[in-house]
């Protein structure tokens, strides 16, 4: 069922009677402050508006149909400058007939940041994809997406993640830097799994630390992980290599000390007794040499788990 509201087809008016020409009309979920709520170009709801919609150069508001039930607006200028809110209002007409319906359950809609993955590659209405590329209005220079449904993703990824570069740097606000026309990079998921973070408003669990994560993993948008490692000795478990040195046979009485030179000889040292009356003491080089062989190539292993890959979109 849809309908719509008094302001369809009608022109705006700043407070000096003059026509509020490029002005937004922000449709907005009823009771909240800015989530936004979607509007439509046909009454069947399959054709959505930008949000905001964008006035004309005569201040006119263009048909617009919504679904049943109530809608908050927020109208301003070109210049960001609001002119008009009003929260509650019941949307009217119902194009099929029948009743009014209900007020929209905020709860049974993708909200504004809500991940979706979907399998497919392109662009999907209504959202954008978490691929690093940016996002801003329709002079921002924005690379997956330069249009002004983009608001509401933009201010809720300024004010949610500080880490998201801003052209030209951070302002004073999300609003006062769309105003600005700049753009804001997206989260980066490409080839990026998803993990919860490790505290979730609760101890941190430790599954995830810096040691093996490396970075933080109680800091939102952390990034960390890899595709391979490389083993050092200190990771390598705990072992030996045994060699066995066969004795060739010897007289009872000769006393032996063997060792291994630097440059992997194999030496007896004849103690005393050797010979009957000699005191001596005689190391003989025996000839034979001992060579320890490395074996393995240092290259780096897979980690990687059983992975299927899909694209991973932001709802606007």
């Amino acid at each position: 069922m849809a309908g719509t509201i008094s302001l369809s087809m009608t022109q705006q008016l700043d407070e000096f009677g003059a026509p509020l020409a490029g002005g937004h009309l922000y449709t907005i979920q009823a009771g909240t402050v800015s989530t936004p709520q979607n509007s439509y170009q046909d009454s069947a709801l399959t054709l959505p508006w930008p949000n905001p919609i964008i006035l004309d150069a005569a201040g006119r508001l263009p048909q617009f149909f919504l679904a049943d039930g109530s809608i908050k607006i927020r109208l301003t200028d070109v210049n960001g400058n609001e002119k008009l809110v009003a929260d509650g209002l019941l949307v009217v007409g119902p194009s099929g007939g029948g009743g009014g319906g209900g007020s929209v359950d905020a709860t049974t809609v993708l909200a504004t940041g809500d991940i979706k993955a979907r399998y497919g590659t392109g662009v999907l209405s209504g959202f954008v994809r978490a691929n690093g590329r940016t996002i801003g209005s329709a002079t921002s220079g924005a690379t997956e997406r330069a249009n002004a449904d983009t608001q509401a993703l933009f201010e809720y990824l300024w004010n949610t993640d500080a880490s998201l570069a801003v052209s030209t740097g951070r302002g004073g606000s999300s609003t006062a830097d769309w105003t600005a026309n700049k753009n804001i990079a997206l989260p980066d998921w490409r080839g990026r799994a998803l993990a919860g973070l490790d505290d979730m408003g609760n101890t941190a669990a430790g599954r995830l630390t810096a040691t093996y994560f490396g970075t933080a993993a109680t800091v939102l948008g952390a990034a960390g992980g890899a595709e391979s490692q490389t083993l050092t000795t200190a990771q390598l478990a705990p072992h030996s290599h045994n060699n066995t040195l066969t004795d060739l046979g010897h007289h009872h009485d000769i006393g032996r000390q063997v060792s291994f030179g630097s440059a992997g000889t194999l030496s007896i040292r004849l103690d005393a007794g050797v010979v009957p009356g000699d005191c001596s003491t005689t190391t003989v080089t025996t000839g034979i040499t001992i060579n320890n062989v490395n074996a393995g190539s240092g290259n780096p292993h897979p980690i990687v788990s059983p992975t299927k890959l899909t694209t991973i979109y932001l709802k606007l």
